[in-house]
């Protein structure tokens, strides 16, 4: 069984869309598929979205298996849908073979080879500004259960252990948590989601977290989608008391680029002279 076999068949036994995670610990309990890579979860993620109908990047495969369905969870559809190879291709093909008198030719400016590598990569900073902008928008219109599952794969992404998001009835005041090895030892560490669209985390939703994390954790880590008052950042370093790492909407976003956590990144390769 393949892992698209395997991630299909528990989506239908469940008879309801289910998410990468919820996805990948039904193929683990039910013992469908070995898993041998590192980070099996994220393997299982970019599976359904290689095969996912309305999501295009260049890997992306052109057979699709399943489709999205609310904040981030997945189900098959009837039948696989498959594009034909090589027809994104075959224009350029044809313009191939047209004759000479057919082409627009025009003899290249290379005096103007700096300015135009200048202007990639001013095009590229104006897209990293844009891309970073709409993956905030994104964030903010999950669900505030969907932003806590979210957390939960922030840390797995980063590296943490064991992590698990506490049911809402029993969470104390911490909606999840985790273990990060830190050298010889290992960090219990708490975490808070915010899903807030505009307002502003003040120090008492910090003085909160923490008095729920204190005793039982060495670190917290607070998320929101918005941003924190002077207040709640000064209040995140207290002597005596468990320190807080405090990450914000932009800090999330540059955080998922980095540790490729559902961002696709394509390569392009701009040669400079070396002679």
């Amino acid at each position: 069984m393949t892992i698209v076999e395997a991630i299909k068949e528990v989506m239908r036994g469940a008879g309801r869309p289910l998410s990468s995670r919820e996805a990948y610990d039904a193929i683990v309990a039910q013992e469908l598929y070995p898993f041998q890579a590192k980070d099996p979860h994220h393997v299982v993620l970019m599976q359904i979205r290689r095969h996912c109908a309305g999501i295009d990047f260049p890997t992306a495969s052109p057979t699709k298996h399943f489709r999205l369905h609310g904040d981030n969870t997945y189900f098959p559809l009837d039948r696989p849908d498959t594009q034909p190879a090589g027809r994104s291709h075959s224009k350029l093909r044809n313009s191939r073979k047209k004759p000479p008198s057919q082409r627009s030719i025009g003899k290249p400016d290379f005096s103007r080879l700096s300015s135009i590598e200048k202007d990639l990569w001013d095009t590229h900073k104006r897209y990293l500004s844009t891309f970073n902008q709409k993956m905030l928008q994104e964030l903010k219109k999950m669900t505030p259960a969907a932003f806590e599952a979210f957390g939960r794969e922030l840390l797995d992404g980063y590296g943490f252990e064991n992590t698990h998001v506490t049911a809402i009835s029993k969470d104390g005041g911490i909606d999840g948590f985790g273990r990060l090895k830190v050298g010889l030892a290992h960090l219990n560490v708490a975490f808070q989601c915010k899903r807030w669209r505009t307002t502003t985390i003040q120090r008492p939703e910090i003085d909160r977290f923490r008095g729920a994390a204190q005793g039982a954790y060495e670190q917290g880590i607070f998320f929101t989608t918005s941003s924190f008052s002077s207040g709640a950042i000064g209040a995140s370093i207290k002597s005596g008391a468990i320190p807080i790492v405090l990450i914000d909407g932009p800090a999330i976003v540059s955080l998922m680029i980095q540790k490729r956590i559902r961002v696709e990144s394509t390569l392009m390769e701009i040669p400079a002279f070396a002679l």
